[in-house]
């Protein structure tokens, strides 16, 4: 039987990177996925994809910055399957790259609508069906960076530890309804995000990041899938509250960081 067999799950930032593998990998493995996104002709491809490979998926537009969208991914997963079983939280943005100082009041408030707000407004959507079926998994992106510091990415960085100090605050608050809630920190990962940082900044930054990581690599986004698939399933009955570190064991190493041009 597959991992995720029957279950009913929701996705954001699904069409590209990260969550277009988590999305994919849990598709795999059985469950009803819904994918929310605002790059719409990509996420309703990937759907049409999973759909065309035999497995249950489908778009909804969602743009994390609204609560109407993220209400509305929820209950189309909820009308199309009855039940949410598992809630990912991936979607976000990555600003930084300044000093704190040389951030604007309106880059800082669209990272935390983006990173954060959008994971609270999940979770308040998700856990009262969670709440009702007495079960459910959620997994809220965090990542490398909320634990380790790196000139420049204060305000980002700020955002994934609070989703961590939140993790674990639901997790104690919500495991006796038998509702799982951890995070995920991811190091550097091959993903169109990067890929744009590379382009953007070239120099040696790739052989930067090789570096940071002790595997001697940066990782895919299918690794960080197979996490999320391990934590939304049942072999996971028993973790909630944890952070798990894809990483390479770059949270684990000394920092190197050298000279990026």
């Amino acid at each position: 039987m597959s991992r995720l067999s029957g279950k009913s799950a929701v996705v954001t930032g699904a069409a590209e990177g990260i969550g277009n593998a988590i999305a994919s990998a849990m598709a795999r493995e059985g469950a009803h996925v819904f994918l929310g996104d605002i790059a719409d002709a990509r996420g309703a491809q990937l759907a049409a994809d999973l759909r065309a490979a035999g497995h249950r998926a489908d778009y909804v537009h969602c743009d994390v910055a609204r609560e109407a969208d993220i209400a509305g991914l929820i209950a189309a997963a909820v009308a199309g399957t009855g039940r949410l079983d598992i809630l990912v939280n991936n979607a976000g943005i990555a600003i930084g790259g300044m000093p704190v100082h040389a951030m604007s009041d309106a880059q800082w408030h669209r990272l935390i609508e983006v990173n954060l707000t959008s994971v609270f407004r999940g979770c308040k959507q998700a856990l009262p069906h969670m709440i009702g079926q007495k079960s459910g998994s959620i997994i809220n992106m965090a990542s490398a960076q909320g634990h380790i510091g790196l000139d420049g990415w204060t305000a980002y960085a700020g955002t994934k530890g609070a989703v961590m100090a939140m993790t674990r605050q639901m997790a104690v608050e919500f495991g006796p309804l038998n509702i799982r809630v951890n995070s995920i920190s991811p190091g550097t990962i091959n993903t169109p995000m990067n890929s744009a940082l590379l382009q953007e900044i070239g120099g040696n930054l790739l052989q930067a990041w090789v570096k940071m990581h002790p595997l001697g690599r940066i990782g895919e986004p299918h690794e960080v899938a197979e996490a999320a698939v391990y934590l939304a399933s049942d072999a996971a009955a028993f973790t909630t509250g944890i952070d798990l570190r894809v990483d390479g064991g770059l949270t684990a190493a000394p920092r190197y960081v050298p000279e990026l041009l």
